[in-house]
C-alpha cells in the first residue's frame, strides 16, 4: 500500500478510536450533581414567606415544570451503587430533597387541588402512589421516608425538613440539603419548626405540640418533650419542666390545607 495512504488510513482510524473513547467516557462518567442546583433553581422560584411560613406557588410552577423536572430525571438516574459510594450525609440530603422534588411533582400533577390528601382514591393515599422510579424501581414517598430515611439513618430531626405539601407541615426549607451542610440545615430546620409558635408552644405548663410528635415521638430517644424543651421557650425553669416530661401536653390539630402561596 501506498505510505501516504496507509499514514491517512491510520490517522482517520486514531480519530475514530478518539471520538469512540471520548463518547464512552463522556457516557460513563455521569455523576449527580450533589450541590443540588436545579432544585436550588426550583426553590428560589416558587418559594415565597408568609410570616415564618413558606408557601409555594404551585401554579407557576406547573405553568413551567421544566426545571423541576430535569433535577428528578437527574435524580432518577442515580444508581443503587453510585448512591452506596456516597457518604452519609450525602445520601441522606439526597433523599431528602427527592422527597421535597417529587411531592412538588405530585402536587403539580394533580394541581389544582386543596390538600394533598384529596390526591389518591378512598383505598389509595398520596404517599402509596408509585409515580416516580428511583434507584430503577417505580416507587412511592413512603417509601423514601420510611423504608430508607427513617429505616437507616435514625435521624429525628428528618420530622423537620421532608415537607408534606400542607400549613400544619414543617416549612419546605428554601434552601436545598446537602452533605457538607446539613449538620446546620437540620438544626435550622428544627429551630424554624419549633420555633413556630402556630405549630408548637408552652404555655400554662402545657406543652402544645404539633401531632407530628405523637406519630413519630419514638423516634426521639430521649424523648420529644426533651429535645423541644429548648426551642419552645427561652425560659430555663420552663425548659427544665418540660425536660422533666412533668408537663401537660396536648397536640395540636394538623392542617392539610395546601401550603400555597
Amino acid at each position: 500500500m501506498n505510505p501516504r495512504l496507509l499514514k491517512q488510513a491510520a490517522v482517520r482510524g486514531f480519530m475514530k478510536t478518539t471520538v469512540l473513547l471520548i463518547f464512552f467516557f463522556s457516557f460513563n462518567t455521569w455523576s449527580f450533581d450533589l450541590t443540588h442546583k436545579d432544585y436550588q433553581v426550583v426553590l428560589d422560584k416558587v418559594l415565597s414567606f408568609k410570616g415564618a411560613q413558606t408557601l409555594v406557588d404551585y401554579k407557576g410552577l406547573k405553568k413551567d415544570p421544566s426545571v423541576l423536572n430535569e433535577y428528578l430525571e437527574a435524580v432518577a438516574k442515580v444508581t443503587q451503587n453510585e448512591f452506596n459510594g456516597w457518604n452519609k450525609a450525602d445520601q441522606l440530603a439526597f433523599l431528602i430533597n427527592a422527597y421535597n422534588a417529587f411531592t412538588l411533582q405530585l402536587i403539580i400533577n394533580h394541581y389544582p387541588v386543596k390538600s394533598i390528601k384529596k390526591i389518591g382514591g378512598f383505598f389509595s393515599s398520596p404517599w402509596k402512589m408509585k409515580f416516580f422510579t428511583l434507584f430503577g424501581k417505580k416507587t412511592n414517598l413512603d417509601k423514601i421516608e420510611h423504608g430508607l430515611i427513617r429505616a437507616n439513618y435514625k435521624e429525628p430531626r428528618i420530622h423537620f425538613a421532608v415537607n408534606c405539601a400542607s400549613i400544619s407541615c414543617p416549612n419546605l426549607q428554601p434552601f436545598v440539603f446537602t452533605g457538607s451542610n446539613l449538620e446546620k440545615q437540620l438544626q435550622q430546620s428544627a429551630k424554624s419548626f419549633l420555633g413556630d409558635k402556630s405549630k408548637n408552644y408552652f404555655a400554662g405548663k402545657t406543652l402544645h405540640a404539633s401531632i407530628i410528635f405523637k406519630w413519630y415521638g419514638a423516634d426521639f430517644k430521649e424523648g420529644f418533650k426533651a429535645f423541644v424543651a429548648d426551642f419552645v421557650t427561652s425560659d430555663k425553669a420552663s425548659q427544665k419542666l418540660i425536660r422533666s416530661g412533668k408537663v401537660k401536653t396536648q397536640f395540636l390539630e394538623y392542617d392539610w390545607n395546601l401550603n400555597e402561596k
